[in-house]
């Protein structure tokens, strides 16, 4: 699959594999099917979509589950079944198919225009009837209300051939000598032509009279454009009820309203080249137009460039398939190409894996040049002794230069310079080197918050490069350099308190390893002032070494975790004797309380409890006495709340409880003491 992206908008070439030599015979390109990978994994997303040499039109019907399309050569048409995702049925014709519409929502009615003058009838067994007309024809549209064929063509008429009576009517006679395109609108059925003069006639076909006209040739000339001839209309297309868009042969697209005879908008290719086709893109606001070397996507208010797609040959007609984002071309190639703009909207409903296999694919620039063949020029050629291969099979020119196979090269490059490999592994091993130089700790990037941590982490990201080549592990991402964790070594907040118990019970090693990475650091320190000088490859330690070490620490470890516990129960004690020292050398002094005048005293407590109470509202006040027990809330049957108030406790009822609770608690003591009593007698007699 290839990738495009132009202005950010990524576009996709479902129809482009790896790239094959077009002097290339059928039988290698088979044989390279089957050896090389890359040329079986290109994606195929309809199967034979391609035509025997050209494809000249396609189209898709109405219900989006068929794609029409007609080539040479032989003439033919093929029918794809987009829900199969293959070739549905291929008919053979006379001649050469000039356009063709879809009368029917699938394909069961087909009318077909040929360069003879013949019109052909296909329903869904096959071929159903023939019929001519006087002049060679261009293009036609059928009238949908009145079952009416217009045919436009090289001639000043219109001919008009209704399907529901079976026979011609009389023709529409318009003042141009020829007619190129025709369209009719759907919305009130306005009927325009397009003439080989630049103009636009519009008719109605309830009167058969002429409306309007346009005069798209002197509208289309600009200060910027060069004109060489006089500009003729190739293509037209309604959207909507007022909004017409017409291309003309000069390469320039004229927006129109047809409430005005002046276009609303010009656009120019710049390239000189016909306009072939123009689409409509409501959701976006944009219009497609595409002369046969390039199709450009631009907004229709403001004809500022979206996006512009390039293929590699002629285009000779663009469908763009409805309600998505999928563009289908005719090209002067046997392929017909497929392409995806996720921008445009989603992948059609038969191929909706386009979505999720657009979200991940990278984006990697397919190369130009040939993966099997390695171009060389003239100069490389008389480096390696080749020069007598010119004109020979060997070599194939191309440009500046000749392709070769690539394992001709390499073969031939080995044997002029054999000691290639050597100079390839020293150039290796240099850059190893370097990156090894350009990844050590830079003292100078350390963070002002939480240094000692981040060194921690330039080590072990360290450690985990030097042990890349034992095993492949996966690649997590670094907290350094991740903006979620940014804050953690910027604010002061985030400081690690190595101090806290915490810290000293999780961390028990952390004071050795402090003192290790200080070492390091002036190491560092000393080793950034030294010269540089050779580096050698270093010996990796051997795997008894590694397991005793990792033994050592788990047992150092283990002493550093009792002797931080044993450390914090003596502060702890300290604490607590300090505590009770300061507690005897306070002397308690009495203090006096005045009670107002006709108040009881009874408790500083439930005075103080009192008064927070009456501060508090209703609903808290209720809260608490639900919670005491002293009120319960209901429903009732009726809907309403129901509360229930009990009174709290006297006193004395209070120490009448207390007393039986201890009551029984030690008559319970007794029972146990005297359990025990007479067990004791047991096992003394069973002694004896």
């Amino acid at each position: 699959m290839q990738v495009s992206s132009l202005n950010e908008v990524k576009i996709y070439s479902l129809s482009c594999g790896k790239s094959l030599p077009e002097w290339l015979s059928d039988r290698k390109k088979r044989a390279l099917q089957k050896k090389d990978v890359d040329v079986r994994r290109r994606i195929e997303l309809i199967q034979d979509f391609e035509m025997p040499t050209v494809c000249t039109t396609i189209k898709v019907s109405k219900d989006g589950q068929y794609i029409l399309a007609t080539g040479t050569y032989k003439p033919r048409v093929r029918c794809y079944d987009t829900y199969q995702l293959s070739l549905k049925f291929e008919r053979c014709l006379d001649s050469e198919v000039v356009t063709f519409e879809i009368l029917s929502d699938d394909y069961s009615k087909i009318v077909f225009l040929h360069n003879d003058r013949y019109i052909e009838f296909h329903s869904q067994s096959g071929f159903y009837y023939k019929t001519r007309i006087p002049k060679f024809g261009r293009d036609f549209s059928y009238h949908y209300p009145s079952c009416d064929l217009y045919f436009v063509g090289a001639s000043s008429e219109v001919y008009r051939l209704n399907l529901e009576q079976g026979r011609y009517l009389n023709p529409l006679q318009t003042d141009a000598a020829e007619n190129n395109v025709c369209d009719i609108n759907s919305v009130h059925g306005l009927f325009a032509t397009g003439t080989i003069e630049g103009r636009v006639e519009c008719w109605d076909p309830r009167t058969r009279n002429r409306v309007g006209l346009l005069d798209c040739a002197l509208n289309s000339v600009t200060a910027d454009s060069e004109i060489n001839s006089l500009p003729t209309i190739s293509a037209l297309k309604f959207n909507g009820a007022l909004t017409m868009a017409v291309g003309t042969s000069t390469g320039q697209v004229l927006l129109y309203d047809l409430r005005s005879d002046k276009p609303l908008l010009v656009k120019d290719h710049q390239y000189g080249l016909p306009i072939k086709s123009v689409h409509f893109q409501d959701s976006l606001d944009l219009i497609l137009s595409a002369d046969s070397r390039i199709i450009k996507m631009w907004n229709k208010n403001s004809g500022k460039i979206f996006t512009s797609l390039e293929p590699e040959h002629d285009l000779n007609d663009v469908c763009l398939y409805p309600n998505s984002g999928m563009l289908l071309t005719a090209n002067e190639t046997p392929k017909m190409g497929i392409y995806y703009i996720p921008v445009l909207g989603p992948a059609p409903r038969w191929c909706s894996f386009l979505d999720n296999l657009t979200e991940e694919l990278e984006e990697n620039p397919e190369s130009t040049v040939y993966d099997d063949y390695k171009f060389v020029t003239k100069k490389d050629l008389e480096n390696l002794g080749l020069t007598h291969l010119v004109g020979s099979p060997f070599l194939r020119a191309y440009m500046h230069g000749f392709f070769m196979d690539i394992r001709l090269y390499h073969k031939v490059k080995l044997m002029v310079n054999p000691f290639a490999y050597e100079e390839y592994r020293k150039d290796k091993i240099r850059q190893k080197i370097e990156e090894t130089r350009a990844q050590r700790v830079q003292l100078k990037k350390l963070p002002k918050v939480n240094k000692e941590l981040a060194l921690k982490l330039i080590e072990e990201e360290e450690e985990k490069q030097k042990s890349s080549w034992k095993k492949k592990a996966k690649s997590l991402p670094n907290i350094l350099t991740d903006d979620r964790f940014k804050v953690m070594f910027e604010n002061p907040d985030f400081q690690v308190d190595e101090e806290s118990e915490e810290f000293r019970l999780l961390n028990p090693l952390v004071s050795k390893i402090s003192e290790k990475r200080k070492k390091k650091l002036r190491l560092l320190e000393q080793q950034e002032h030294r010269e540089k000088e050779e580096e050698e490859e270093p010996e990796g330690k051997p795997s008894d070494a590694e397991s005793s070490e990792s033994s050592d620490d788990e047992k150092a470890w283990v002493e550093e975790v009792r002797k931080q516990r044993r450390l914090l129960q003596q502060e702890e004690k300290v604490k607590r004797q300090e505590r009770l020292k300061e507690d005897q050398q306070t002397v308690l002094k009495p203090q006096f309380y005045e009670i107002k005048a006709g108040e009881e005293f009874r408790n500083f407590k439930d005075s103080a409890t009192k008064q927070k109470l009456m501060n508090k509202t209703l609903e808290d006040r209720l809260k608490i006495e639900a919670k005491n027990g002293t009120l319960s809330v209901s429903d009732t049957t009726v809907g309403s709340k129901q509360l229930t108030f009990t009174l709290k406790r006297s006193e004395q009822q209070k120490k009448q409880q207390e007393a039986e609770k201890l009551h029984r608690q030690e008559r319970k003591r007794l029972r146990r003491s005297a359990g025990h009593l007479k067990s004791r007698h047991r096992r003394g007699r069973s002694f004896h």
